[in-house]
């Protein structure tokens, strides 16, 4: 963990913030808490953080808006809180940028956990930590670099997120097998498989909008129905 980090917490309800603010700040993070979208907006112009937290309910605008503008000039993590258990509610967040999802009422601890999974994932590919036998994949336009945790399609830049940089990495390290969500999801996210597909699907969904794959005949990441993901 690099104590320098700092975590902005958005959430209207004091107790909730302050309570996240107090597990946070025994790991050792920094916490910026905020309680409408409009005043973090503002902060996050001024100093983005390493990761961001944000409840969908705020009196301003809600959170799944909010995070779709912070997306449109930041890649670094998001999880969202939310009172709502409805599955279209979670890909609503998924697709519109968000890294992950906790449901309130929540375990403090799993939400650190969460972080902590989070902010491995941008060190690791930030500072080219992690290791396989390719460091590089470049192949029909798709360029992919995991030294410098860069990516281009046809020579164009693709503002990748950690968490969509390490599915479209997976998929290229088993290029030409089928990916099912289960082992995508274990592999990515780092927990057991329980009934995520629709996670995966989310954000599958997402990568393929910004790699401007048409939905029904993608000409990278497919879908291979009933089994799971493959890239050509």
């Amino acid at each position: 963990m690099i104590l320098s980090d700092k975590i902005l917490v958005v959430d209207d309800e004091k107790e909730i913030a302050d309570l996240v603010e107090v597990y946070l700040s025994n790991e050792g993070y920094t916490v910026m808490k905020f309680y409408t979208a409009g005043e973090a907006l503002a902060w996050v112009e001024k100093e983005a953080p390493s990761l961001a937290i944000l409840d969908v309910m705020l009196p301003d605008m809600d959170g799944f808006a909010l995070c779709q503008r912070i997306r449109e000039k930041h890649l670094f993590p998001i999880i969202m809180l939310t009172a709502r258990v409805e599955d279209m509610d979670k890909i609503t967040g998924l697709t519109l940028g968000a890294d992950d999802y906790v449901t309130k009422p929540f375990n403090p601890l799993e939400l650190v956990a969460r972080v902590k999974t989070q902010l491995r994932r941008c060190f690791r590919y930030d500072n080219g930590a992690a290791r396989t036998e390719m460091a590089e994949y470049d192949f029909s336009g798709l360029y992919i670099c995991l030294d410098s945790h860069r990516c281009t399609l046809n020579g164009e830049e693709l503002a990748l997120t950690p968490l969509e940089f390490s599915i479209l990495w997976y998929l290229c390290e088993h290029r030409g097998r089928v990916v099912s969500s289960e082992e995508l999801f274990e592999a990515v996210w780092g927990e057991k498989s329980l009934d995520n597909n629709n996670t995966v699907m989310a954000h599958i969904a997402r990568l393929r909008e910004k790699m401007k794959e048409p939905p029904r005949k993608p000409r990278y990441v497919k879908t291979v129905w009933g089994v799971g993901y493959t890239i050509e």
